[in-house]
């Protein structure tokens, strides 16, 4: 016959090893309550997402979060926080948020940007923007007298970047001297882009051009081919155009689908 306390000690340990699985899903029991690990796990997914690295530092600092968290839960829920209208109001909004948040993305898993579609993207970018880019100077004034009084004093000798600093009325080019820097042709509008590309190097337009911000005096400084980046330095943000793009596409049919009365 074995020994009452032999017997009450096992039947401990036995409870103790049976309560374990259960102990081992809780992080902490606050005022009687258990605490779930799964709510270090929902927080950690969050930090993880959002690129930050969860080192033992961090996940102590959520814990202590997510217990925290409880202390106060419980004493909103206490003081009848939880019943106000409020209060289920802003619980209605928080779960439109997160419904519609994972609508989309599970759009986007489902629809998943390719390379190819990321590749033709870049081709046609690189179509637009391909072949010569000018590095040009311009006087921008009011008036054609202006601009002819200008074309005469520079065939005098004066100095281009000197008048466009004094004169010329675009203030972002003609604080330096007029420099537009390098740029397709295309970028500027029609008149300024005809008479650019019939310039030579270091050559000046002989009349004024007229557009519709006034009377540019051009001087072409130097020209090359286009300077792309390689497809693979500009992918990741094309993907995430295309991305937007598919998105936008993607609300914009679901409102028109949608019977709005």
């Amino acid at each position: 016959m074995k020994h009452p306390c032999i017997r009450t000690l096992a039947a401990a340990v036995l409870a103790t090893t049976l309560a374990l699985p259960a102990f081992a899903q809780n992080i902490a029991i606050v005022n009687g309550k258990p605490v779930p690990k799964s709510r270090i796990d929902v927080l950690s997914q969050q930090l993880a997402k959002s690129g930050r690295p969860i080192t033992p530092e961090i996940e102590s600092q959520i814990k202590e979060e997510v217990i925290a968290r409880e202390i106060f839960l419980q004493e909103a829920q206490k003081a009848g926080l939880d019943a106000t209208d409020d209060y289920k109001a802003q619980m209605e909004l928080a779960r439109q948020t997160v419904l519609i948040r994972d609508l989309f993305a599970n759009y986007q898993k489902t629809h998943p940007v390719t390379d190819a579609m990321a590749k033709a993207e870049y081709d046609k970018f690189a179509s637009a923007n391909g072949g010569k880019e000018y590095k040009a100077r311009h006087i921008l004034v009011e008036t054609e007298a202006q601009a002819k009084d200008i074309i005469a004093r520079l065939k005098k000798g004066a100095k281009f970047e000197d008048i466009a600093k004094k004169e010329s009325k675009d203030p972002g080019s003609g604080a330096n001297g007029g420099d537009l820097d390098w740029a397709n042709p295309s970028n500027y509008v029609q008149e300024f882009t005809e008479a650019l590309i019939k310039l030579k190097k270091g050559q000046t337009t002989d009349a004024p051009v007229k557009s519709q911000f006034g009377y540019h005096v051009i001087r072409l400084d130097d020209e090359r081919q286009a300077q792309l980046p390689k497809f693979e330095e500009v992918k990741p943000q094309i993907v995430q155009q295309l991305q937007q793009q598919q998105l936008a596409k993607y609300q914009e049919e679901l409102r028109a689908k949608a019977r709005i009365e």
